[in-house]
């Protein structure tokens, strides 16, 4: 009864249009005075021992490392070191699109940062090339969901606070995942242009591949540093945000100089105002947590599914379905930190890895980021190619299917997350 009125509260007060945030901590306050009788000393003492993690501090770092880079023209020398290396293939823009997005969702851990960097360079010179415009937002809105799971990524931060699993092997579970998605969304591409014989550049030289190498690596170093140190064990992972956000800031005013100095202010604000709002779900999201577990509501659900019978196969396929339905009205950060407490202990009563449901749980957004009706991906890439959202629901298709496709497999072989970490020592 309990979590019927808890559910009932949150979708009705999410109804009304009012953030994601606002409305969990409405239905925690409207539960806490007027359906259970928990001390209120003991939800302050929550709050503040939920919120007084490490890892929440590369949250901050990790967007402010995101934003100097976005800012600061690294994005543009890694399409041209792209371009340079696949751009003669079948709808080689295309391809350089998804390699362009691989690598900078390598140093940015964002989706949007990485659609608006990528995409606002990219699309213009595929459409002056010849190719339709919908086969370039098809292209760079589902390769742009790469930032959340390729590592660092601030949605894996958000699933470690939620659950307590190690951020290290979280990012080390994303490579293999991440590397093998960005080839089936090439693959794609690649099909879909040699299908409709899109255009193709002229092959680059060796000595072209070098120099758009060296114009890039500053950026590139940056992947090197935070996986290298991590795996290294010479810095944790928030750590190796602190670090990246210093290193990204040296490199876009004093090495690329993209950036004046004036400009350090506004990126700065920015980040503030990001960070401010996802630490404000955080809040609210670990509040919600603590009624969840005091109402005994996710070891109910667990035993219920047990009691009948319902094995890990049933689970993780009800897991899917729930998750995707919930990208259809939620961003990223807030179904982890909404869905996690409730999933998490019936996985672990299963038998599920926790980084491998972490994984899946990533893929899952990456999905709902690029499917209607409120994809994140398909509003900011809107924005940037004046498309309606029906016109590039209809142009991601293609690659959409492709990624409901690698989500299965991901789900039921858990060793595509698991064997990289493992060899690593870090599981």
């Amino acid at each position: 009864m309990n979590a019927a009125i808890i559910f009932i509260l949150l979708l009705a007060l999410m109804l009304t249009g009012m953030p994601i945030s606002i409305s969990l901590g409405l239905t925690v306050l409207t539960f806490l005075f007027g359906f259970t009788e928990v001390p209120l000393e003991s939800v302050a003492l929550k709050l503040f021992t939920g919120i007084e993690k490490f890892e929440i501090m590369a949250i901050p770092f990790f967007i402010l490392a995101g934003n100097f880079l976005t800012h600061g023209g690294v994005a543009r020398r890694m399409i041209n070191f792209a371009s340079s290396m696949v751009g003669h293939w079948y709808g080689g823009l295309g391809l350089s699109g998804v390699l362009g997005c691989a690598l900078f969702a390598a140093v940015s851990g964002s989706s949007p940062a990485t659609v608006v960097a990528i995409g606002s360079i990219l699309l213009p010179a595929m459409v002056k090339a010849g190719f339709p415009k919908s086969f370039g937002a098809g292209v760079i809105t589902t390769s742009g969901a790469l930032g959340i799971l390729i590592p660092p990524s601030i949605v894996m931060v958000m699933y470690s606070v939620a659950t307590n699993t190690s951020v290290g092997a979280l990012f080390m579970a994303g490579v293999v995942p991440g590397l093998a998605l960005a080839g089936v969304l090439g693959g794609v591409t690649w099909y879909r242009a040699r299908k409709y014989n899109y255009p193709r550049l002229a092959k680059a030289s060796w000595g072209e591949r070098w120099r758009t190498f060296k114009a890039s690596v500053w950026g590139l170093l940056l992947i090197v540093i935070v996986m290298g140190g991590i795996y290294s064990g010479m810095f944790t992972p928030t750590e190796a945000a602190a670090i990246s956000a210093v290193y990204a800031f040296i490199v876009a005013v004093f090495i690329y100089k993209d950036m004046g100095l004036k400009d350090v202010s506004k990126v700065l604000l920015n980040s503030a105002n990001m960070s401010a709002m996802l630490l404000y779900i955080i809040t609210n999201a670990v509040l919600f947590s603590f009624i969840m577990t005091n109402e005994n509501i996710p070891q109910a659900l667990a035993d219920w599914m047990l009691g009948n019978g319902l094995g890990m196969v049933t689970f993780l396929l009800a897991v899917n379905v729930i998750l995707l339905l919930a990208g259809n009205f939620m961003e990223p950060s807030s179904i982890v930190l909404i869905f996690a407490p409730i999933l998490f202990p019936v996985a672990m009563k299963l038998g599920i890895d926790p980084v491998h449901f972490g994984i899946i749980m990533v893929v899952n957004m990456e999905v709902g980021m690029c499917h209607p009706p409120v994809g994140l991906n398909l509003y900011v890439a809107s924005g940037i190619t004046k498309m309606g959202i029906t016109e590039l629901t209809v142009a991601v298709w293609p690659w959409l299917l492709s990624m409901l496709a690698f989500l299965g497999l991901v789900t039921y072989w858990p060793a595509m997350s698991t064997w990289f970490p493992r060899m690593l020592g870090m599981m």
